[in-house]
């Protein structure tokens, strides 16, 4: 069975269908951070009805910007300790990391065209 999972992410790399953003936690975030050069995260919660209208974008951007830039998301609700760790008081909060410090922020729903120009600068 296990064999047959690799067979399918391999053949879905294959096509082209690219990964999701990954659910990052309070245990796992300073790892994930520090481990990739630009990390772009979505500070989210289930209620937040901004917070669904972004994440849709935020997903599209993952798959524009597959290989070069890392997106994950953080459940502020479930991860309480990384939130107050960045000040997230107003949600949805996207945070863009570069060698592990922040590089930019951007607070609310606001359009693809916004946050993809800030990616542009982190990758030049």
């Amino acid at each position: 069975m296990e064999s047959l999972s690799k067979v399918v992410i391999y053949q879905m790399l294959k096509r082209g269908i690219k990964m999701k953003p990954i659910e990052l936690t309070d245990k796992t975030f300073d790892g994930e951070i520090k481990k990739n050069s630009i990390v772009v995260v979505d500070f989210w919660a289930s209620w937040c009805a901004p917070c669904r209208f972004l994440s849709p974008i935020v997903e599209e951007l993952a798959k524009d910007y597959d290989g070069k830039i890392t997106f994950g998301k953080v459940d502020v609700d479930a991860n309480q300790q990384v939130s107050a760790e960045y000040n997230i008081t107003s949600i949805p909060t996207v945070i863009m990391f570069k060698n592990g410090k922040v590089a930019d922020m951007s607070i609310g729903a606001v359009p693809k065209a916004m946050l993809e120009a800030k990616l542009k600068k982190l990758l030049n």
